[in-house]
């Protein structure tokens, strides 16, 4: 692939500064498309501007982005639906009375644990515990950024780590088109030496357990237990008020099974279309039609489920899921505007140029380290996990063959980089995801989990050095 080379990595640098500068991530995100356009149109801005409108509607080109924009935004009728009907303050009552879940402490390790059992799906898994955990937060006075926090550090760490999902299938997929005659045993070597992702989910519950805070986040913690306030003056949640705070319908009974039933149909559709999808083959499935046809199926058992007890009528139903799809559109623009900078990366040819720099100066032992580093940097730039690992295991497995280095190593090396990235790079699908789900501001959480997210990257740098001269 053709690259414009240093140029190349401009406009993903450039937005991720600006929208960390100025919280405005829309427009920062827009400036950056615009770059990268302009500069493949020889700098004319002009040209720059009509292509990157272009670019914006080429999003929808793609049926998988266009599936999960579409689930991006039906979530938020799967929320109003458990909200309006008194299941989602059933199930507070419920989870609050029953003792289970009475401190701070236990509402983290509730938010993990749902986090590492539901592994189908990185979306799926944060829109479901941020929808139970929410209100809970609340009510014990945790911060938003502390939940979003937590969703997002048992997302796509615990994907990789336990890969009978979409991401599994993708990194096979990968590791056979390079030749690899047995792909499943690559990825299961990996995973021990998956370093980032295993230190992100134990320092998650390391904060939970002792309810340390550091940075921005203690900033938060503060601002919730002393001043009374869940988001900051002037913050921009992901979500609606309209959505996170809809009052359940006068005179409805408060059950937790009218929250349980749409929500358990989701996390049980999800395997049965991937199922599907892959003709009986789990790892082979759609994760998009998976997502998409999940949430329909969540939404339709609800709407039956409601209708038949009497809380609403047809137009009651019709009206609350058009609530619920508004208050998300700020979220579904801003997976059109990630999902358009990182088609424009992929034209620049940021990834190539990034791993192509520095491929044929390395010495054996630091392979696995600077592997790491550049799927850190390319993830983060371009905010895709999935396109790291398409980008870096066609770099990797060469390596692997000819100089001989342990292939479970630097396979872990690209997944452990590209993880990071898609754990806290703003233009993150899944970092969008879990602003969204938390309903937190997204530079908000994007700047609270940064420190934790270098700490856990910082030493998994270490122990890929550490393996890369050892094995």
């Amino acid at each position: 692939m053709d690259t414009y080379g240093w140029l190349s990595v401009l406009p993903p640098l450039l937005a991720i500064f600006l929208a960390i500068k100025t919280k405005h991530v829309y427009i920062s995100l827009i400036i950056g498309i615009w770059l990268g356009w302009t500069i493949i149109h020889s700098w004319n801005p002009l040209s720059g501007l009509t292509q990157a409108i272009s670019a914006l509607i080429s999003v929808f080109k793609d049926e998988d982005n266009t599936r999960v924009i579409l689930f991006s935004a039906m979530i938020g009728a799967i929320i109003t639906f458990t909200q309006y009907s008194g299941g989602m303050k059933g199930f507070v009552n419920w989870v609050v009375g029953k003792g289970l879940v009475r401190t701070r402490k236990r509402a983290g390790l509730l938010v993990w644990f749902l986090g590492i059992i539901i592994f189908i799906e990185s979306s799926i898994c944060v829109l479901i515990s941020g929808a139970i955990a929410r209100p809970i937060f609340d009510r014990l006075k945790i911060s938003r950024e502390k939940l979003s926090y937590i969703l997002d550090s048992t997302s796509a760490p615990k994907c990789i780590l336990l890969p009978l999902n979409a991401w599994g299938a993708l990194i096979i997929g990968l590791l056979a088109k390079q030749g690899v005659e047995n792909p499943v045993r690559y990825l299961v070597a990996s995973i021990p030496f998956n370093f980032y992702a295993i230190l992100a989910l134990l320092l998650v519950l390391i904060v939970v357990l002792t309810e340390k805070n550091i940075g921005p986040m203690k900033k938060a913690e503060h601002r919730v237990r002393v001043e009374n306030k869940l988001l900051r003056d002037g913050a921009e949640p992901l979500m609606s008020t309209e959505v996170v705070s809809m009052e359940a319908k006068e005179g409805v009974p408060l059950r937790a099974v009218n929250m349980i039933l749409p929500v358990a149909t989701m996390v049980i559709m999800m395997p049965v279309v991937l199922l599907i999808t892959g003709e009986g083959n789990l790892m082979e499935g759609s994760g998009s039609v998976s997502v998409l046809w999940s949430v329909i199926a969540g939404l339709f058992v609800g709407a039956v489920a409601y209708r038949a007890q009497g809380l609403m009528k047809m137009r009651e139903i019709t009206d609350i899921f058009m609530k619920g799809v508004g208050g998300l559109i700020p979220v579904a623009s801003l997976m059109i505007l990630a999902f358009a900078i990182g088609d424009t990366c992929d034209t620049l040819g940021t990834g190539p140029f990034v791993a192509n720099a520095i491929k044929s100066t390395l010495a054996p032992g630091i392979i696995p380290a600077v592997v790491f580093l550049v799927s850190c940097f390319i993830a983060f730039s371009t905010g895709t996990s999935w396109g790291t690992f398409a980008i870096m295991i066609p770099i990797a497995v060469p390596m692997i063959q000819i100089i001989g280095l342990h292939p479970g190593l630097v396979i872990a090396a690209v997944l452990s980089g590209g993880v990071f990235g898609d754990h806290c790079s703003p233009i993150s699908d899944t970092t969008i995801i879990s602003s969204m789900a938390s309903a937190a501001d997204h530079i908000d959480h994007v700047r609270t989990q940064l420190p934790y997210a270098f700490m856990a990257a910082a030493v998994a740098l270490l122990l890929f050095l550490i393996f890369g001269f050892v094995l």
